[in-house]
């Protein structure tokens, strides 16, 4: 699929606990200045996302819990299932035109980090729904 990028992050570990790497460096590609960075929390069963965005580049992490990511890519109708979690730490980036969503299909809370190329803002969210998963 064309619009996204999977890239899996190495858990680094000792007594005190864990730590992950989603995104670090330089300013992501797409990006002209620091974006914005949020976190948004899934209870068991329930599904955040169903839209997709013209311009906002998004990279997804879940470092707690276990989702399942579907992507569709809105010219060509493809579509990409990827699981995602604390079992199957990932970063994936997320380009314009990608219709995502993703499901809490583990047991507790899913948590989800996600980096946006751009700040929200209300007058022009750039965000777009279409339903593609329940």
């Amino acid at each position: 699929m064309k619009n996204i990028e999977i890239q899996d992050l190495e858990k680094k570990s000792d007594e005190r606990g864990w730590l992950i790497e989603v995104l670090g460096g330089e300013l992501p590609e797409g990006c002209k200045e620091f974006g914005q960075l949020h976190v948004s929390v899934a209870y068991p069963g329930k599904v955040r996302g169903n839209h997709y965005h013209t311009r906002k580049i998004e990279w997804f992490c879940v470092p707690t819990g276990t989702g399942l990511l579907l992507l569709k890519d809105r010219e060509t109708g493809e579509t990409r299932e990827v699981m995602m979690g604390v079992n199957d730490l990932k970063t994936i980036k997320i380009e314009p035109g990608a219709i995502h969503a993703i499901k809490n299909i583990g047991e507790g809370d899913m948590v989800l980090l996600v980096y946006s190329s751009e700040t929200f803002d209300p007058e022009d969210p750039d965000t777009y729904y279409e339903k593609i998963l329940e």
